[in-house]
């Protein structure tokens, strides 16, 4: 069965104004600091990391960037939680873990981008979004953009008792992220798979269960940087190919997908040292640059009505902090 987008007439200027509305909170949170503006979601990073995806896709998942099996593309990672403050691991929030992958050739999507030898794909550590549509979304962010005293309360008025406290659930439900070697990443929102549909996702690959001891505000960053210093870390990177609108729906992603998984690539980060001067070097190159969804190949386009309204907020997001260009090489790690 094929699928397809269902598109609001009223859409694009709805996420405009979603888009100059995460554009007023980047300024403000600016001002506060008295500087330049920084993203305005996926604040904190935790490291950058280099490495390499080697793809292994069969024959019928042969799209795009996964075309050529046994094809290595060399890869920049960043590990960072997803809010628009900077607060210590142990609050409840999502984790992010975005590829950029270099050297890929094509056209791109985004319009100043076309000629970019790159493609970004953004995972977060549960298989859904929470929220049903972008306004929704909207209505999450501006509730915890103060902080999680003011968040229950602001989520109640938002959508009643019953909606807030079933989302919030759901949060504390979820697993918890002990680690970034042994947890499961996901697109969590669907992409375009040659001339069908995909949602992607990242599983561990032979990481230890056990890992170093690490506890307060930033464990999770203490924890990735002991692992990638001790050995190298590997993942497996998969698919889940559109079935039906009923059992793998494209625009609603609170709505987990029913489909069986494709193995794609695996994703190999070897040993380096994230304290160390060029480990410092890649971290920082990492928070500087851009990572959107909308950075990529027709044949990975972003769907349903999430990712589009992330086409709008993320290119106000890097226009305002001024992200870096686009790389035509990955450092070594040293």
């Amino acid at each position: 069965m094929a699928f397809g987008e269902t598109i609001a007439q009223d859409e694009e200027e709805q996420f405009k104004a979603f888009g100059e509305e995460i554009g007023a909170l980047q300024r403000e949170r600016a001002a506060a600091r008295g500087g330049q503006p920084l993203r305005a979601l996926h604040l904190k990073q935790h490291h950058g990391a280099v490495g390499e995806l080697v793809v292994k896709a069969p024959d019928t998942a042969r799209h795009g960037v996964f075309s050529m099996s046994g094809k290595s593309w060399p890869v920049y990672v960043r590990f960072s939680n997803g809010s628009s403050r900077h607060q210590g691991d142990g609050e409840p929030d999502v984790r992010g873990f975005a590829l950029k992958l270099v050297g890929v050739p094509g056209q791109k999507l985004i319009p100043e981008l076309t000629s970019a030898t790159t493609q970004d794909f953004l995972l977060i550590d549960t298989p859904i979004i929470p929220f049903r549509n972008p306004a929704e979304f909207m209505m999450f962010v501006r509730s915890a953009k103060d902080g999680p005293a003011k968040l229950l309360p602001r989520l109640i008025g938002h959508f009643g008792l019953g909606r807030a406290l079933g989302i919030l659930w759901g949060a504390l439900r979820a697993d918890k992220v002990k680690s970034y070697a042994t947890h499961g990443f996901h697109t969590a929102a669907p992409i375009a798979f040659g001339k069908s549909a995909a949602k992607l996702a990242l599983f561990p690959n032979g990481n230890s269960e056990v890992g170093p001891r690490v506890k307060g505000n930033d464990y999770l960053r203490q924890e990735i940087a002991a692992r990638l210093e001790e050995g190298p870390l590997s993942w497996t990177l998969r698919a889940q190919l559109f079935i039906d609108q009923d059992k793998t729906p494209i625009e609603d992603t609170s709505v987990k997908w029913d489909a069986p998984w494709v193995d794609l690539a695996t994703l190999n980060l070897p040993r380096q040292d994230p304290s160390s001067p060029r480990g410092q070097e890649i971290t920082e190159l990492v928070s500087n640059l851009s990572f959107d969804p909308w950075h990529a190949s027709e044949e990975h386009r972003p769907l349903g009505q999430i990712m589009r309204a992330r086409r709008v907020a993320y290119a106000v997001s890097v226009i305002a902090r001024q992200a870096a260009p686009e790389p035509t090489s990955v450092l070594s790690p040293g």
